[in-house]
């Protein structure tokens, strides 16, 4: 779910966004009709991967910054600001718009251009990839990586047995086939140093209207989604040479708010993904879950965890494609209170590239009326 993720987003607009590279729609319409800003018509000095949405690109930081272990400083130097993470081209800069290069033509010339070699696969978290095997690691048991790809599993139980045991936990089809509209308030808390909890309303419309608003001390951020379109807005808060502007999301964002709209009513969950595969069984904090795993019609894919006992969700992971590589958002679900008949979950936890929140709800209410313009692309701040 993509709830409360805007705060940690725009923060990053003044300090990730720029890293390595530098630093009118109406409501209804569909993705096909709008072009989203891109990089290079934002921000300045954006050599390599032009084209890209802004949103994207800030994602994209997030990845090599995961890939080799890295703060913005460390190719930018202590200065954070906007125009000085621009202006001048460090050396480490320059290097990895040579490795952006160096990794695409691998994967075409040896791979037929699909993307098998990342950032990731020689860096696994370091500045400097290793060439020594690690000989204590050779001999010692593996640490716990589960791939992205669930593989079907043999025996066990069916696609249908698990996600019926999750209906009838949160309810049963029938009140879940009531279940029209969420109107929430709660808390949203980021992560950093000055993270503070800021108040957050939730809004959401069978089957896929959502929109969630974060209370800043700087204004408001917003991220919505009306079922066909997706946007993000907030205020200026990365000085004043910066001002994010209403940003249409597209691609794997746009796919992303969807789900996570859906998934908001868990009566649709057989047909919100296709192509279900049932994976093994494994543990999350001590408690055996059962795994299943869908593609929706992009190719986007997701992974939900059951817990075996209760049949209740307790994470999703979500992936995406992109230029240099797969970008994972883990969501964990917990606190599941009775509304109107139906368990919700009031408390999650979202971790992404260049982010993490903790939403936690106070107040939820069932099948309101919900007026059509909280789905509607937000103002300019």
């Amino acid at each position: 779910m993509i709830l409360g993720s805007e705060k940690a987003i725009l923060r990053a607009a003044g300090i990730a966004i720029v890293c390595l590279f530098g630093s009118s729609v109406s409501n209804g319409q569909t993705g096909a009709e709008q072009k989203p800003l891109t990089a290079e018509k934002f921000f300045k000095n954006v050599k390599v991967l032009t084209g890209l949405p802004v949103n994207d690109f800030m994602t994209t930081m997030g990845f090599f910054s995961a890939s080799l272990g890295y703060s913005c400083e460390n190719c930018h130097g202590e200065d954070s600001g906007a125009d000085n993470f621009a202006a001048e081209d460090r050396p480490k800069k320059q290097m990895a718009r040579r490795m952006i290069a160096m990794v695409g033509n691998i994967n075409k010339a040896y791979f037929g251009g699909q993307q098998v070699v990342t950032c990731y696969s020689c860096h696994r978290g370091s500045s400097e990839p290793k060439i020594t095997p690690n000989l204590a690691a050779l001999y010692s048991p593996p640490p716990e990586d589960p791939g992205d790809i669930v593989q079907q599993a043999k025996g066990g139980s069916s696609l249908d047995q698990i996600l019926d045991k999750y209906i009838q936990a949160v309810g049963g089809a029938e009140r879940l086939a009531k279940l029209t509209s969420i109107v929430a308030k709660g808390t949203s808390v980021g992560y950093g140093l000055v993270a503070e909890k800021e108040p957050l309303e939730l809004y959401a419309k069978a089957p896929d209207e959502r929109t969630t608003i974060v209370h800043t001390a700087a204004g408001d951020n917003t991220t919505t989604c009306d079922g066909h379109v997706g946007w993000m807005a907030g205020p200026q808060i990365a000085g004043p040479d910066i001002h994010v502007p209403v940003l249409l999301l597209t691609g794997g964002d746009l796919e992303g708010l969807k789900l996570d709209a859906e998934l908001l009513f868990p009566g649709q969950i057989k047909q919100v993904l296709s192509q279900w595969r049932v994976g093994f069984q494994t543990e999350i904090d001590d408690h055996e879950v059962q795994v299943v795993q869908g593609s929706s019609a992009d190719g986007a894919f997701a992974t939900l965890y059951f817990d075996a006992e209760s049949g209740l969700l307790v994470r999703m992971m979500r992936y995406r494609t992109s230029t240099v590589g797969r970008f994972p958002t883990q969501i964990d679900f917990s606190d599941y209170r009775e509304v109107a008949g139906v368990k919700m979950p009031f408390k999650w936890t979202q971790v992404w590239l260049d982010g993490r929140v903790t939403i936690e709800l106070t107040d939820v209410q069932a099948n309101v009326p919900i007026a059509a313009a909280k789905f509607a692309k937000p103002p300019a701040k």
